[in-house]
């Protein structure tokens, strides 16, 4: 009678055991595929947001373009990018010089559109 018991109680455990496993088989599945999804949806997201970027800078071109505007080089842009960054964190224009290995002069024409403003509103505010 024992004998019988132990069997029986084996044979469930390992009923149980295989039943665990395929479950947690399918939940695995399941898992792969909500994330799967979630990729799907990730990946259509970056998709439309390269497609709306990639517009955004022919329209930028067209409007540089019809105003007339001088197209900058890709080196123009990031000293341009860097310089601004640089002076827009605090360094003078000497130090942005000697960081970029250029002429004070140089930094200043190429950061004049953007000085100017800060510049006179803060004269304009000071004299009073």
């Amino acid at each position: 009678m024992m004998e019988w018991a132990l069997i029986i109680l084996f044979t469930i455990a390992a009923l149980l055991l295989i039943l665990s496993f395929i479950k947690t088989k399918q939940a695995l599945k399941k898992e792969q595929r909500e994330i799967d999804i979630v990729h799907f949806s990730v990946m259509e997201e970056i998709n439309q947001l390269q497609n709306q970027i990639r517009n955004i800078e022919l329209d930028g071109e067209i409007t540089a373009q019809e105003a007339g505007i001088k197209k900058m080089s890709s080196e123009e842009r990031l000293l341009l990018r860097e310089s601004l960054d640089l002076y827009k964190r605090g360094y003078s224009i000497e130090g942005i010089a000697a960081e970029k290995r250029m002429n004070e002069n140089e930094i200043e024409h190429l950061l004049a559109p953007y000085l100017s403003s800060k510049d006179e509103g803060r004269y304009v505010a000071n004299e009073s």
